[in-house]
């Protein structure tokens, strides 16, 4: 008879190749990263107007309502690809939401950023998400 283990799970080791930021780097990288926020946040906004007028439309409006659907979409996918080419991860469209992947103590963690702060001052553990972020003071101890 054998008794059965739970794996015990692991902190998330660093995946090889993979761009990861100190806090000093994310902070060099905001003045760009906020404008595409910006971009994106506002992108998404019209996204959602125009799905909403497409929703209330008529079907003579609807054709020029989903040409400029498709192109908000677009525009929204190009926006979300320039944040991954910097190697930030969008979390939410409508707060403007950023991760910037981290390395402590040998693992992965997430210096995590929202639209409206001056600076990275918070992060948080790969599973834990925005509920669990802490200051990045705590980082240094």
């Amino acid at each position: 008879m054998s008794i059965e283990q739970s794996p015990v799970k692991s902190p998330k080791q660093p995946e090889p190749g993979k761009k990861f930021f100190t806090v000093d780097e994310a902070n060099r990288a905001l003045p760009y990263v906020s404008r595409v926020v910006d971009d994106v946040t506002r992108t998404y906004g019209r996204v959602i107007e125009l799905r909403q007028q497409l929703d209330d439309a008529f079907a003579a409006d609807e054709t020029e309502l989903e040409t400029a659907y498709e192109h908000a979409m677009e525009r929204l996918g190009e926006l979300v690809d320039e944040l991954h080419t910097v190697g930030v991860e969008l979390k939410d469209f409508e707060r403007g939401l950023v991760d910037f992947p981290a390395i402590h103590e040998d693992r992965e963690i997430l210096l995590c950023w929202c639209r409206g702060e001056k600076q990275v001052t918070k992060w948080h553990e790969v599973d834990a998400g925005f509920a669990g972020r802490q200051p990045v003071e705590l980082l240094d101890s």
